[in-house]
């Protein structure tokens, strides 16, 4: 999963908050990673908007490119 970085980021954060005395914002983080994970996995799931042949439909490629190929 090439996601994972951000568990690892908000794990710091968590850390952090224990460390400094913010149970709310501990609980917050707690609740976000548990998401995180979640979506990342429902993402894996998934196929990617590349795989399933509609990139220009999705936003990950500009519109126009496809049909600008061979032109010049």
């Amino acid at each position: 999963m090439g996601q994972d970085w951000i568990v690892d980021v908000l794990a710091d954060l968590r850390n952090f908050a224990r460390k400094n005395d913010m149970p709310q914002l501990t609980a917050q983080l707690e609740e976000a990673a548990r998401v995180a994970v979640a979506e990342i996995r429902s993402a894996a799931d998934r196929p990617s908007p590349l795989a399933r042949g509609d990139a220009f439909d999705s936003g990950i490629l500009p519109t126009g490119t496809q049909s600008d190929h061979g032109t010049g």
